[in-house]
């Protein structure tokens, strides 16, 4: 049976009537129209679907939609405010940490929420952090420095 679901989505409120097992990445990409979040594994593994929601890291893909009712969820296309960049986009711009560009949208999510929680975070934490998401093109190095760079700038140096 479907439920109306209303939620928070990149600061303007959404309301679908849906499944509330259905994913939240398929509400998002096929209701919602934001198709940058990606379909990767459909399994959570490779996290190429990674979201905030209510500023933790989540992946959409097993996520049901339920679990964002009432709350806060965003997107890659939410990230930037107007023309400017956020940080962790412009590091990784800067840095080149992408290549075909599929896992980057869920990459630079998880790098938010990481620096959300852990503004200053150890190699340990990036690395713990980013084991998590897949990149076919095994652009980790340009990755890291791209983290660091992100770290930098939201602390203004």
């Amino acid at each position: 049976m479907d439920s109306t679901i209303t939620f928070t989505v990149n600061g303007q409120s959404r309301t679908v009537t849906t499944d509330p097992q259905r994913p939240l990445l398929d509400v998002l990409r096929e209701d919602l129209k934001l198709t940058g979040t990606k379909y990767g594994c459909g399994e959570g593994q490779c996290r190429a679907c990674t979201v905030l929601l209510n500023g933790k890291s989540v992946a959409s893909c097993v996520t049901p939609v339920r679990d964002a009712d009432k709350q806060t969820v965003l997107t890659i296309e939410g990230l930037a405010q107007g023309s400017q960049l956020h940080p962790v986009q412009a590091a990784f711009l800067e840095e080149g940490a992408y290549q075909c560009g599929y896992c980057t949208p869920g990459m630079i999510m998880g790098v938010v929420g990481l620096l959300s929680e852990k503004p200053k975070p150890t190699e340990d934490d990036i690395k713990t952090r980013m084991q998590r998401h897949l990149c076919r093109c095994c652009g980790y190095p340009n990755l890291t420095k791209a983290i660091h760079r992100a770290t930098a700038l939201q602390q203004g140096k």
